[in-house]
């Protein structure tokens, strides 16, 4: 039996999703049991446990899961967004209803006990969280949208679940001083195919979660085989292990571990850079469908 790729298959040798039956043999089997994430960023580990080596990805606020596992305070769960299997904290899960009525939409914002920016936040919610608004509220001319337990964020940081941007790329600029985060799925850190599926995702385009998979999935391929063609704004440019965006024809933007920020820099003094370290050269240019 060919193992399955942990990153997007809930499968172990003892416990395996029911779905699996059949495909991949397993102690048991479950259908698990939906939940949401209700922490502005749930850090998603390949074992229970916070010392593990670093972390895979990272969930955000408001988003679907199954969960398969709970023990000792850890549940092994896969994120319905990217379908990336891992384990997180257990207190990091909310029951699935009431079901998000926006996403937040500006890079970050606080969300606050009540429709008060003078009060102490609770967190600092990141782009691409799923919100529940259940009415609004207005203090001293700002609106708030308000969720099911009182809190409350800025209403105009959120669009309708449906509203999508039309510039994905644009959305990707925005992230330009972020820091490098292996693993992180934030506009608080984040890393390279990170970068990519948020940005994709807000022009509601589905994305695989890492670099490779993307570099499978998305779009279609250009051929590099005699070198790198003319490159177009939205062109995705790989490398082992890395991913990069072209801001248009010349310039590479990518959240990267040379300079430890999503930074623009000319395409090729990128490529130079990366072929002379571990990196190699570029291995596939993928354009997205549909593009220009």
């Amino acid at each position: 039996m060919t193992t399955p790729d942990r990153r997007t298959t809930p499968w172990r040798p003892d416990l395996a999703s029911a779905y699996l039956k059949g495909v991949h043999e397993a102690e048991r089997y479950t259908n698990g049991t939906p939940a949401r994430i209700a922490v502005a960023i749930a850090p998603m580990r390949p074992e229970p446990s916070p010392d593990d080596r670093s972390l895979d990805t990272e969930l955000l606020f408001g988003e679907a899961v199954t969960v398969y596992e709970r023990h000792e305070g850890w549940a092994w769960v896969q994120n319905a967004a990217d379908d990336y299997v891992g384990w997180i904290a257990e207190s990091a899960l909310a029951p699935i209803d009431p079901r998000p009525t926006h996403r937040l939409a500006e890079l970050r914002s606080f969300r606050y006990p009540g429709p008060e920016l003078r009060a102490p936040a609770l967190e600092c919610l990141s782009i691409g969280s799923h919100l529940t608004v259940v009415g609004e509220a207005e203090t001293r001319g700002t609106r708030y949208a308000l969720l099911p337990d009182g809190s409350a964020v800025i209403a105009r940081h959120l669009v309708p679940i449906g509203t999508h941007a039309e510039d994905w790329v644009a959305v990707a600029e925005r992230f330009l001083g972020t820091p490098y985060l292996w693993g992180g799925r934030s506009s608080i850190g984040l890393d390279c195919s990170a970068l990519v599926q948020l940005a994709l995702d807000a022009a509601g385009i589905a994305c695989p979660r890492d670099s490779d998979m993307q570099a499978r999935d998305l779009g279609h391929a250009l051929d590099i085989s005699e070198g790198l063609p003319p490159l177009w704004r939205g062109d995705l440019v790989f490398s082992k292990g890395h991913v990069g965006i072209m801001r248009d024809g010349e310039t590479l933007l990518h959240a990267n571990g040379y300079t430890m920020t999503t930074s623009s820099e000319p395409l090729a003094g990128a490529v130079a850079r990366i072929a002379a370290a571990e990196y190699g050269a570029v291995t596939a240019v993928r354009r997205l469908d549909g593009a220009a």
